[in-house]
C-alpha cells in the first residue's frame, strides 16, 4: 500500500494565490494524501476560499483546516503542521506556491526506494507580474544520495545543499523523535530548521527535476526585508552559535563555525540589498561580531579555506571600516 503523505499548507493573507496552489495539489498523481491547512487566523477571505474548494471537490475526509487561536506566526503554523501529520511522510506547501503534478509521486517513490530520511528536489521561481522563470535557489550537489551525518554536515556547510523548509518530503517520525520544530518567536526562518535537521539526519535523497514554483510577487518577503528581518537573522545567528558552543567533535564544530560565518556574509549582504540603509547594516554588522568567529590560529591553519578567512577577516573589523570596504567591494561606492 502506498504510504500516507500529509501536505501541509499555512492559510494567511493568501486569498489571491491560494486556489491556484490548491488545485495543484489536488492534481496529484499520487492519490494517498492528506491536506491540512493551518488558519492562523487570516483576516481576509482565505479560510472561506478553502472551505468552498473543500466542499467543492468533496474532500471532507482527507482535507482538513487547522485553526489557531490567534495570529501566531509562521513558526507555529508550522509546528501545527508537524504535530497534526498522520502521514508517514510530511510536505510543506506555501499557500502562494504551487506544486508539479507528479512531485509527490516522484519523491515518494525516491523515498521508498532509497530508504531516506528526507528527499529534496529542484524548485524554480516564477516572476508573477511577468512570468519570467529561474532556478534561483539551486541545489549545488552533484549526489543523488548522501549517506552519514557527517557528510551531510559537510555538504551542508559549502552550500551543497539548499536551506528552504518547502518541497522536501521528510519522515514524519524522523522530526518528532528528534524534536526538530521551529523555534517559537522567530518568522522566515527556514534556514535555522534546515540546519538543526542537518545535525541530525543520516540519509538524504536528491531530486534534480523541478517538482516546485516559488512565485515572487510584490507582497514575498524576498522583496520586503526590514529592521524586523535583520533581527530575527542576529536571532537565528544565536542559535547557530550555541550549537557550535555545544559541539564537542572538532571536525565538526568547524564545519558549524564555516557555515556561521557563510551565514553572517551572506545575510550582510542581502541586508544592504533590501535597505540599503547604513545604520541598520552597521546594527547587524556590530551584532554578529558578538558571534564565534575565526581565532588567530586558525589563519595559520588548513582547516579553513582562503575564502572563508577572507569573509571572517572582512566581517570583524571596526564597524565604519567594514562597512567602508563592504561598500567598496561589493558597490564600488
Amino acid at each position: 500500500m502506498q504510504p500516507l503523505v500529509t501536505i501541509s499548507i499555512p492559510i494567511f493573507k493568501c486569498e489571491s494565490f491560494l486556489e491556484k496552489c490548491l488545485n495543484s495539489v489536488l492534481a496529484q498523481t499520487y492519490k494517498n494524501l492528506e491536506v491540512t491547512l493551518i488558519n492562523d487566523q487570516t483576516p481576509d477571505d482565505s479560510v472561506k476560499i478553502a472551505e468552498n474548494f473543500i466542499r467543492k471537490n468533496n474532500l471532507q475526509n482527507t482535507w482538513k483546516i487547522h485553526h489557531l487561536e490567534e495570529n501566531s506566526g509562521l513558526s507555529v503554523v508550522r509546528n501545527k503542521g508537524i504535530d497534526t501529520a498522520n502521514g508517514t511522510y510530511l510536505f510543506f506547501l506555501d499557500s502562494d506556491d504551487t506544486i508539479t503534478p507528479n512531485c509527490i509521486e516522484t519523491l515518494v517513490n525516491i523515498s521508498e526506494k532509497t530508504a531516506a530520511e528526507m528527499t529534496i528536489s529542484q524548485l524554480e521561481c516564477e516572476q508573477l507580474e511577468t512570468g519570467e522563470k529561474s532556478i534561483c535557489i539551486k541545489i549545488k550537489s552533484e549526489k543523488e544520495i548522501i549517506n552519514g551525518n557527517d557528510e551531510i554536515l559537510k555538504d551542508f556547510s559549502e552550500g551543497q545543499l539548499v536551506t528552504y523548509a518547502v518541497n522536501k518530503l521528510i519522515k514524519t517520525d524522523f522530526l518528532r523523535q528528534n524534536k526538530l520544530y521551529f523555534v517559537k518567536g522567530l518568522f522566515a526562518q527556514d534556514e535555522l530548521w534546515t540546519f538543526h535537521i542537518m545535525l541530525k539526519i543520516n540519509k538524504i535523497a536528491i531530486h534534480k527535476d523541478i517538482t516546485y514554483t516559488y512565485f515572487l510577487h510584490k507582497n514575498s518577503v524576498i522583496h520586503n526585508r526590514d529592521k524586523r528581518n535583520f533581527d530575527n537573522w542576529f536571532a537565528i545567528g544565536k542559535h547557530i552559535n550555541q550549537a557550535l558552543k555545544e559541539e564537542k567533535n572538532t571536525k565538526r564544530k568547524n564545519l558549524i563555525l564555516k557555515y556561521l560565518i557563510d551565514y553572517k556574509h551572506n545575510t550582510l549582504i542581502m541586508n544592504w540589498k533590501a535597505q540599503k540603509d547604513e545604520k541598520l547594516w552597521k546594527e547587524s554588522y556590530s551584532n554578529y561580531k558578538t558571534l564565534k568567529s575565526l581565532s588567530l590560529w586558525d589563519y595559520f591553519s588548513s582547516k579553513f579555506s582562503t575564502d572563508t578567512k577572507k569573509k571572517n577577516f572582512l566581517d570583524n573589523l571596526p564597524t565604519n571600516l567594514g562597512m567602508k570596504i563592504f561598500k567598496k567591494r561589493f558597490y564600488g561606492l
